[in-house]
């Protein structure tokens, strides 16, 4: 079964194809530029405690996020554990 999840919500390890971005033109492109564009598949590594930074891994590269634009990238997940 496939959910859908913001980056926030994702767990630790889990990962995740972009189905969509909840944000305007800029936000689009500054995440384009990071690679982060619907069909790319990534990977949390992790979050801060408290709306800290969310790092996750693209590829072979790694990059933290900021909370507020973690929470606007939509991600497919596999499998039926919603917790």
């Amino acid at each position: 079964m496939k959910i859908h999840k913001n980056l926030v919500e994702m767990r630790q390890g889990e990962e995740g194809t972009v189905v969509g971005i909840q944000g305007g033109i800029t936000l689009k492109k500054r995440l384009d530029a990071m690679c982060i564009t619907p069909g790319a598949n990534l990977l949390k590594i992790s979050n801060s405690f408290l709306r800290g930074p969310v790092t996750v891994q693209i590829g072979n590269g790694r990059m933290a996020l900021g909370f507020g634009m973690a929470s606007k990238i939509i991600l497919e997940i596999e499998g039926g554990d919603t917790q």
